[in-house]
């Protein structure tokens, strides 16, 4: 049952390139979400599948929903289109291949508050996916949550900002392809309190299955350490395109978060 909160609204920014297939997964996510106070941006790139109008047709469930096409494609580019179109303060930034609990908000509202951080890292779960993947994702968040004391990082696909905040670390550095996701909460870091609250996101683990499991944590950890030894990747020094991966690859069927 949905409940309307008195609290700080949120503007939920979800970049989109190609998302026909999970896309909706993620709209229905929110739509069941048991903190109605906010609205929902989507920033599309040009996407040459039918995921606007999915998204579009969910306006009967998102009444507060917007969704912008961008004839040039970029993921800080598109976080950073978002931001100056929302009208609430309290920012969600996410990849349209997450998957959200349906008290995912309601958490993140209660944290933010009694915290006082403007920017914050989320946790991965890995519900419902294979033993490797879980014993993974613990050691990738005791690594970020160990990091954020001193070279934070975090993961792009779910991270929460202010308008303030955002403003004023310029947004999104655009001319990085990889971590610009870390290079934000470092940014942030320097100025405001970062830290990670206590909640988590699933999000579909194809960037794994497709790349290589392994060969996917060797390319971030070899792009994280560049970054502490000789600064942001802004040359395109590990190669990493928006969208690469196979969008007809299926997602994972024990992937859905149940609502019951």
């Amino acid at each position: 049952m949905n409940i309307t909160i008195t609290g700080n609204p949120f503007s939920i920014v979800i970049i989109t390139l190609n998302e026909s297939e999970r896309i909706e997964n993620l709209l229905s996510d929110i739509a069941k979400q048991t903190y109605q106070n906010f609205e929902v941006i989507v920033v599309d790139s040009d996407s040459d599948d039918n995921t606007r109008d999915l998204a579009k047709a969910f306006t009967n469930r998102l009444p507060d929903l917007t969704v912008h096409n961008m004839h040039t494609k970029g993921v800080s580019l598109g976080r950073n289109t978002g931001a100056k179109l929302a009208k609430h303060e309290r920012l969600l930034f996410l990849d349209a291949d997450v998957r959200l609990e349906p008290d995912f908000l309601a958490k993140a509202e209660i944290h933010l508050s009694a915290s006082g951080i403007e920017v914050a890292g989320v946790y991965m779960s890995a519900k419902g996916l294979p033993l490797h993947y879980k014993i993974a994702y613990m050691g990738f968040n005791a690594g970020m949550y160990v990091t954020q004391f001193g070279f934070p990082t975090a993961v792009g696909a779910c991270i929460l900002s202010t308008k303030r905040a955002h403003h004023q670390l310029g947004g999104f550095d655009q001319e990085i392809q990889l971590c610009e996701d870390c290079d934000y909460v470092k940014r942030a870091s320097k100025t405001w309190r970062f830290r990670f609250i206590p909640v988590a996101f699933s999000f579909d683990p194809r960037r794994l299955k497709q790349d290589g499991f392994f060969s996917t944590g060797l390319k971030y950890l070899h792009a994280n350490v560049r970054r502490f030894f000789f600064g942001e990747l802004k040359n395109n020094e590990i190669e990493y395109q928006f969208g690469h991966y196979n969008t007809k690859q299926k997602p994972l069927e024990s992937k859905p978060i149940s609502n019951s």
